[in-house]
């Protein structure tokens, strides 16, 4: 099993839920009004007056297979809308109940 943790602006919510049931991904745990910035580029999204975006995050944990494909998919998404800001990041799962 893999985690995905996905970072992203809210205005692209309804294309990353999309993306989420077409890749048949159910479960998943969302977090709304996440304040962040990214690393190189791009607008803080900090919720204030000057820097008035959010974002939201969702972490899924899903079979092996599945995550190149949601990684593809993400990754287009991203470049179709890079001033809206989208991250992904993968990580193993040792256990679970």
């Amino acid at each position: 099993m893999k985690a995905v943790f996905i970072a992203y602006n809210q205005a692209l919510t309804e294309a990353v839920s999309s993306i989420l049931d077409r890749h048949h991904i159910r479960g998943f745990t969302k977090w709304e009004n996440v304040q962040g910035r990214g690393t190189h580029s791009g607008e803080p999204h900090f919720g204030t007056h000057t820097w008035p975006a959010m974002n939201s995050a969702i972490l899924a944990v899903i079979e092996a297979q599945q995550v190149e494909p949601l990684l593809e998919s993400l990754k287009k998404l991203d470049e179709r809308a890079e001033q809206q800001g989208l991250r992904a990041f993968v990580w193993n799962i040792e256990g679970m109940i």
